[in-house]
């Protein structure tokens, strides 16, 4: 063996420490990770879409034309900072996970359309999520100069005053690489595949790191999707965290591995993570049309629901073979994104691509390897907008804060259920139509199927459907397709006097919140969550600071209610005396409320 350096010493005694708390932690029971600040979450609003590989003036456009107006919450965009340049090797897409320097020129637009994407996707209510590449810089074996002209080579970056004292440098393995993933030390010391590590225990390289997160911040930069993060130890991680201004949702990249591995469930206290079993299960059982072991769906997860982003597919497993589905699926795969957006799990990822043959291969791009606008007719996926996919956020949006109910099943490849009294989705992956009488929670009334047709105005281009005042309706089910309904896409039932077993009632509250909380209506009544704060109805921010929501309630009742603000597991309720209101004869109903 080889001498080891001091360096390597020094750096082999806080891997030991780390691994120590492991073995504790599993003797004890794993305590959460002390939180830098508070763990934010992306809010009620909540389902994500991952434009890979979209150039900035495009986002900007989509933001304004469909996510806006279909209720997306966030984008995930591909890494701003400057990047390697690789024409050799026809400008792959992974050459933008290569930074050169912190600057924001890639081939996707330089600072300004940057800065000009994020304010123009704020004004359509659409918040910006960076996907942040900080556990290392561009690898040995890539040549020239980045994307905003720096040169560089292996351990030295002059844009952004890295040196080799910067960089890891494990002495082990010969090239440095990882090679044994079920050694701690190695996985977070060592390189992944050639690229220089970032030596993130140095508070010069933490600040550097902070610096770049906190400048995009200030271009109103909403959160970040943290890049490889299980090769950056989590007491790393909380102090760069600790340092961002306001307090940002952060999701984390941990692949989960096979015994031995860093476990993704340790980095659930400094922010969520990236839950790929969501994946593997979902995208099995609509592939395998097995769908009624999907009930217990949380059981089958890694980590709870409030700390997992789920994804039927992402740029990485669509391309390493680890997905199940992908777009290449067709209609299966949008039933299973579908699902996704139905069950109350996680927060949704969508994936939204660019098609590809060669998995090396960068986005639609010009001579230089400058991404071109985006036109989702050629060479973009664009998955988002499939109407099993774009329609299905406002049924996400509508069942927002309810749980699963009225669970139906055949025992196979149809599964039916609802989302309180907001919601009811049934999916078939059977070769024949199913045909049943349904039972949910709904309020009656005549609803739109915005599986298949497009709701607007009170009216809907496809099929409806009329749920009765028991809660029940018919409806037949082709092979291989869906139906979805939701309180938010009725065409009647919502405001003739007379015609409705229930109130629709309209919550307004003025009400000022901080990053990460949300406000609900709890109440005396089922529809309220009988005071329990576990649910409630979730207001929308979307004309802030008043929120806003509907829930069915009784007719000719007297109601008991009031607002509490939820922040994770934090909840504050406002004081005075509970609220009443009496909801009388008539189909609508409104209150507007200031937070005591």
């Amino acid at each position: 063996m080889g001498l080891i350096s001091a360096k390597t010493r020094r750096w082999a005694i806080p891997g030991v420490l780390i691994l120590l708390t492991a073995l504790i932690t599993v003797a004890i029971g794993r305590p959460r990770q002390a939180d830098a600040k508070a763990d934010a979450n992306p809010g009620a609003r909540d389902v994500v879409v991952h434009l890979f590989e979209w150039p900035w003036a495009s986002v900007a456009s989509e933001c304004t034309t469909v996510l806006g107006p279909k209720g997306f919450g966030g984008v995930q965009v591909s890494p701003p900072q400057e990047h390697v340049v690789l024409p050799g090797s026809g400008y792959p897409w992974w050459q933008d996970y290569q930074p050169v320097s912190y600057q924001l020129v890639s081939r996707r637009g330089d600072r300004t359309a940057f800065a000009n994407m994020v304010k123009t996707c704020h004004a359509a209510g659409v918040k910006i999520y960076v996907d942040a590449v900080i556990n290392h810089m561009a690898g040995g074996a890539s040549t020239g100069t980045g994307s905003a002209g720096s040169t560089y080579s292996h351990y030295s970056y002059p844009a952004v005053a890295y040196g080799t004292n910067d960089f890891h440098h494990c002495g082990r393995n010969g090239n440095d690489d990882i090679v044994n993933w079920t050694d701690r030390w190695e996985v977070q010391n060592c390189e992944l595949v050639d690229l220089s590590d970032l030596a993130t225990e140095s508070s010069y390289v933490r600040g550097k790191i902070a610096g770049y997160l906190n400048d995009l911040i200030s271009l109103g930069v909403d959160g970040f999707r943290v890049d490889a993060a299980k090769h950056i130890p989590v007491a790393d991680l909380q102090a760069i965290y600790g340092q961002l201004s306001g307090s940002p949702y952060i999701f984390q990249e941990t692949i989960e591995g096979g015994a031995g591995e860093i476990s993704p469930a340790e980095y659930t206290g400094v922010g969520d993570v990236t839950e790929f079993r969501y994946g593997d299960v979902v995208g099995n059982a609509f592939r395998n049309a097995s769908l009624s072991g999907l009930q217990n769906l949380p059981g089958q997860m890694l980590v709870g629901s409030g700390d997992a982003v789920a994804f039927i597919d992402n740029h990485d497993t669509q391309r390493n073979g680890r997905a199940k589905l992908t777009y290449k699926d067709g209609s299966t795969y949008g039933l299973a994104e579908a699902f996704m957006l139905a069950y109350p799990y996680g927060t949704p990822s969508v994936m939204s691509s660019f098609t590809f043959s060669n998995a090396d291969a960068g986005p639609p791009a010009s001579s230089n390897g400058t991404t071109t606008a985006v036109n989702c007719s050629s060479g973009w996926a664009c998955e988002h907008r499939w109407r099993t996919t774009a329609n299905m956020v406002g049924f996400h949006n509508a069942a927002y804060g309810t749980g699963l109910t009225n669970w139906w099943s055949n025992g196979g490849s149809q599964i039916a259920f609802g989302r309180g009294s907001s919601a009811y989705a049934v999916f078939n992956r059977d070769g024949g139509t199913l045909s049943r009488t349904f039972s949910t929670s709904l309020p009656a009334g005549t609803y739109c199927d915005v599986a298949n047709g497009d709701y607007s105005g009170g009216a809907c281009t496809g099929a409806t459907y009329t749920v009765s005042s028991s809660g029940t309706f018919t409806a037949s089910v082709p092979a291989n397709s869906m139906l979805a309904l939701h309180v938010n896409a009725r065409t009647t039932g919502t405001s003739s006097p007379g015609s409705c077993t229930s109130v629709s009632v309209s919550f307004a509250v003025n009400a000022t919140t901080v990053w990460g909380e949300n406000i609900f209506v709890l109440g005396n009544t089922a529809a309220l969550s009988n005071w329990n704060t576990s649910g409630g109805v979730a207001l929308s921010s979307a004309s802030y600071p008043v929120w806003t929501g509907t829930v069915a309630l009784p007719k000719n009742t007297t109601i008991e209610y009031k607002y509490v603000k939820k922040n994770g597991s934090a909840v504050t309720w406002e004081s005075g005396s509970n609220r009443t209101l009496t909801t009388g004869s008539a189909c609508t109903q409104s209150v507007s409320d200031t937070w005591h």
